[in-house]
Formats: C-alpha cells, sequence, structure tokens
C-alpha cells in the first residue's frame, strides 16, 4: 500500500510540477507576444476637434411641454392604479 501512495504522491507532484511550468511559459508569451503587437502595429490616438458650441435652452433645463406629459402620465398611472 505504501508503493501506491509514493506513486500517487510523485504523479500529482510531477503533474502539478507541469501545470506550473506551463503557466509560467504561458505568462512570458503573452507579455512578449503583447510587447510584439504593441511594436509593429502602435495605438493611434484619436485626433480630438473642437465642436462649437451650441446655444443653450432655457436656464431650468426641463421643458414646459414634457413637464406636462409626465405630469399628465404621473396622474393616469396613479388613478389606474387605484381602480
Amino acid at each position: 500500500m505504501s508503493g501506491l501512495f509514493e506513486d500517487g504522491l510523485g504523479l500529482m507532484v510531477l503533474g502539478m510540477g507541469f501545470v506550473f511550468l506551463f503557466l509560467v511559459i504561458l505568462i512570458f508569451a503573452t507579455g512578449y507576444m503583447s510587447r510584439l503587437l504593441n511594436h509593429f502595429f502602435p495605438e493611434v490616438l484619436p485626433v480630438v476637434t473642437a465642436r462649437p458650441v451650441a446655444s443653450a435652452p432655457d436656464s431650468s433645463g426641463v421643458d414646459a411641454q414634457l413637464t406636462a406629459v409626465i405630469t399628465a402620465a404621473v396622474h393616469q398611472h396613479r388613478n389606474n392604479k387605484n381602480s
């Protein structure tokens, strides 16, 4: 029984070692590929253009018609809820 346990433990350590080695190689490979792509295809910064400032609407910022529509919708919802 002792030999079987030792074999299992050895296989576990070997398997975990291979997984660890693979992940370390994967980290370095992705870092290398990232640097390689940034070297050959640098990121182009967007050009910011100044836009003319549009005239601002009334100081309250809320349209009177929109306020009336919202008030009517709330009133209708409350009336339907009580029915």
